[in-house]
């Protein structure tokens, strides 16, 4: 007689649904996804889904948020007002090159547009939180500088967009590491378009070659 199959536990069904649905997600969009193909990739019937998830809306909002926290998470690590502003910079732009590169698939997810009257976080307002941090560290350096703080929320839109747009970029050109395109964003946002340098480096990777 064959060996019965091991019934999962509620928590690891859970998770294999995540997976399943995140990499179809990812794939075909949340509009181009069936419940019926989630169940057939996960080897399960449709009512499991439903059990677990309350259906193919339930499933896509707790993605969504588990992606949103991992970004957040890696991106408030980077802004931290204690480094030095060019770090900030640097461990920022690395900070969602790297998120890119081990969460694919979820970020594929985070950058299309979201399900009608989803209640889940979307990536628009991930940047707009991202916005308000980077402004607060921008209007104490603009202080510094004696510039007028009230330019902060601007300069702040400006230079998450720059990133976020790189990061939308990169996720499909891939032919350059994730270190060589955030020193070219540094190079750009930190020298400015009049002090380019010709060959950039970050400033990690200048300090390991000492």
């Amino acid at each position: 007689m064959a060996e019965k199959r091991m019934r999962m536990s509620a928590f690891a069904r859970r998770e294999q649904l995540v997976a399943v649905g995140r990499a179809t997600f990812a794939s075909k969009g949340f509009d181009g996804t069936s419940v019926e193909e989630i169940a057939a990739h996960a080897k399960i019937s449709k009512p499991v889904i439903y059990e677990h998830f309350g259906g193919k809306e339930g499933l896509y909002a707790v993605i969504v948020d588990r992606e949103v926290q991992a970004l957040m998470s890696a991106l408030e690590a980077a802004l931290d007002s204690h480094k030095r502003p060019r770090m900030i910079l640097e461990d920022s732009a690395l900070a969602l090159l790297s998120y890119i590169e081990s969460h694919t698939d979820g970020f594929r997810i985070l950058v299309r547009d979201a399900p009608q009257n989803s209640t889940s976080g979307s990536y628009s307002s991930l940047l707009g939180d991202v916005a308000i941090k980077v402004e607060h560290l921008l209007a104490e350096q603009f202080s510094h500088a004696h510039m007028d703080p009230k330019w902060a929320p601007l300069y702040a839109q400006m230079l998450v967009g720059l990133i976020a747009q790189v990061g939308q970029w990169w996720l499909d050109e891939r032919r350059m590491s994730k270190e060589e395109v955030a020193s070219h964003v540094v190079n750009l946002v930190w020298n400015g378009m009049r002090n380019l340098r010709p060959s950039p480096i970050l400033m990690t990777s200048a300090d390991e070659a000492k």
